[in-house]
């Protein structure tokens, strides 16, 4: 058949399909677009593919264009949606812990936006946590539940110090543990080296410099995979030389 006779009878079919039709090939094809910094592109073909796989990918997508790229305006709107994808998700397939993750990475941005009064209000700290022990309990040697985790228990005792411990159960020791474990799963993860060093920086700034600046060199030296780990590289770098690294 003709190439542009058969782009054609594409275009017509996806124009006809019943919604929440897939008309992106695979997840591959979203997580190309992913992969290229193409955010808010991969949210679309991921949410098209109507799986709890591609509703995640969908979250993580919106959630990151939406913290990284979009303008302030405009933040708070994606992670509302990025929380709607990630709930979708978890509806479709309860037993996807990256489902649970999107959910609890929507709502700490939320709560970031949000500021520190309504996000105790709202309740935004147990529900973040309970999202994470949820991917946790179905995932148990997953890096990435560990070191959401130790950000979660670095972050309430960062900000909360011993009320944090009372009201959330969050501590440091856990925190450390967490992360330790975290890496131990994913020594050469870019991002598990950089989060593990942020949540450092959040319990101690003094007494973890030097842990910190040793895992931020260590993620630096990393190259990246893919546009989320170049944002984060970038992140890495600037945080070293705010440290005088």
């Amino acid at each position: 058949m003709n190439k542009s006779i058969l782009l054609t009878c594409l275009t017509i079919a996806c124009a006809f399909a019943p919604a929440g039709t897939a008309c992106a090939q695979s997840i591959e094809e979203a997580r190309a677009a992913y992969a290229e910094g193409r955010f808010v592109e991969a949210a679309d073909l991921a949410r098209a593919l109507g799986t709890s796989e591609g509703h995640a990918l969908a979250a993580d997508s919106l959630a990151i264009h939406g913290y990284y790229i979009a303008p302030d305006g405009e933040k708070m709107g994606l992670f509302k949606r990025a929380e709607e994808l990630a709930r979708k998700a978890i509806r479709i397939d309860g037993a996807n812990p990256q489902a649970h993750l999107q959910l609890a990475h929507a709502m700490g941005r939320q709560a970031q936006v949000s500021g520190v009064l309504k996000s105790l209000t709202e309740g935004y700290a147990t529900k973040v946590r309970d999202a994470i022990e949820e991917a946790f309990r179905l995932a148990p040697d997953s890096a990435s539940a560990h070191v959401s985790l130790g950000a979660w228990h670095a972050g309430a005792v960062g900000a909360g110090g011993f009320f944090a411990g009372l009201l959330y159960g969050a501590s440091e020791e856990d925190a450390h543990a967490h992360f330790r474990r975290a890496l131990e799963l994913a020594p050469r993860d870019k991002v598990v080296l950089f989060e593990y060093a942020h949540g450092l920086l959040s319990l101690d700034a003094d007494e973890n410099r030097a842990k910190a600046r040793d895992l931020l060199k260590r993620a630096i030296k990393l190259p990246p995979k893919d546009a989320f780990e170049r944002l984060i590289h970038q992140k890495a770098v600037e945080r070293l030389a705010a440290l005088g690294g």
